[in-house]
C-alpha cells in the first residue's frame, strides 16, 4: 500500500511523527509512506489552496517533503509533483494537536487536506488528538492516537466505503483527551455543535503603538448531542465521522422549491 500523509501543524510537529508510525503500520513492510507537509504551521486554514502564487517544495529526506503551502496544497503537490502521478491508495492527514470535532471541523487545515484528497478521488482520513487536563501534561499527549490509530484506520479500510456520486466520503477521526489505557472504544458519530462557544478576537497594542487583534478560541469541553463527535471524545471514545464535501442543505430543497419556483 502507498500512503501519502500531511498535516496542518507543520513538518516538524510531533503529531506528524505519530502519523508516520501509524501509516507505516497500516502500509505494512512492503508498503510506502510519503510525507508532504507544510513547512510552517497552517492551523485554521481550512480547505485553502494557494491559487494566486506558487509554493516551494523541498525534499527533506527520502519520501519526505516540506511545502510552502496549506495542507490541501500539500496533497496536490504530493499527487501531481512528488508522486508524479503514481496515485496513493490512501491519504492520511494529522495527527492534529487538538480536536477537530464539532464546529472546529469547518476551520481545520487537517480536515482540508483530507477533503482535497476526497475531491481528487483518493480515500482519505483526517486524524486529530483532543487535548484536555487528563492528557495535555503526559510525556506523550498523543498516546491515545498512537495506541489506537492504526487499528481505527484499519477498520475504516476494512469497511471500505468511500461513497458514490460526485462527492466521495472521507472520514474524520478524533482521539479522546485521556491516556491510552483509558480509551473506552470507538463510536460512529455525527458532527457536533458546541452551543454558545465561538471564535472571537482579542486586541493588543504593539511596542510601536500599532493595534493588532489575535483570533481567540472558546471553551472546548462543552457537552454536545449524545451521538456527536465531541461528546464521544469527552466520554472517552474515539469518534469516527463520515463526511462529504457537498455543502447543500438537502433537507430544505423541497420546501425551498415550493416557495421559490
Amino acid at each position: 500500500m502507498r500512503i501519502l500523509i500531511t498535516n496542518d501543524d507543520g513538518i516538524n510537529a510531533p503529531g506528524l511523527q505519530v502519523l508516520e508510525r501509524i501509516a507505516a503500520e497500516v502500509a505494512g513492510p512492503q508498503g510506502e509512506v510519503w510525507t508532504v507537509a507544510p513547512a510552517f504551521e497552517q492551523s485554521g486554514v481550512g480547505h485553502k489552496i494557494s491559487y494566486t502564487h506558487p509554493m516551494m517544495v523541498i525534499e527533506m529526506a527520502a519520501r519526505r517533503y516540506a511545502a510552502e503551502g496549506s495542507p490541501a496544497d500539500c496533497v496536490l503537490a504530493g499527487l501531481y509533483d512528488v508522486l508524479d502521478g503514481a496515485r496513493p491508495d490512501l491519504v492520511l492527514s494529522g495527527v492534529n494537536r487538538g480536536n477537530n470535532a464539532a464546529e472546529n471541523t469547518l476551520y481545520s487545515g487537517t480536515i482540508g487536506g483530507a477533503m482535497e484528497a476526497a475531491l481528487q478521488g483518493v480515500p482519505a482520513i483526517a486524524l486529530s488528538q483532543y487535548y484536555g487536563p487528563a492528557n495535555r501534561d503526559l510525556a506523550d499527549p498523543f498516546e491515545a492516537a498512537a495506541a489506537t490509530g492504526a487499528e481505527v484506520v484499519g477498520r475504516i479500510l476494512d469497511w471500505n466505503e468511500w461513497g458514490g456520486g460526485d462527492y466521495g466520503v472521507f472520514y474524520s477521526v478524533n482521539f479522546p483527551p485521556c491516556p491510552a489505557a483509558e480509551v473506552k472504544g470507538t463510536r460512529v458519530t455525527v458532527q457536533g455543535m458546541r452551543r454558545d462557544t465561538y471564535f472571537s478576537t482579542e486586541p493588543h497594542m504593539s511596542p510601536s503603538g500599532r493595534r493588532f487583534v489575535w483570533i481567540k478560541g472558546g471553551p472546548q469541553a462543552v457537552e454536545t448531542a449524545p451521538d456527536s463527535d465531541n461528546q464521544a471524545n469527552l466520554d472517552g471514545y474515539v469518534s469516527v465521522t463520515p463526511m462529504r464535501c457537498d455543502l447543500t442543505a438537502h433537507d430544505l430543497l423541497d420546501t425551498l422549491r415550493e416557495k421559490m419556483e
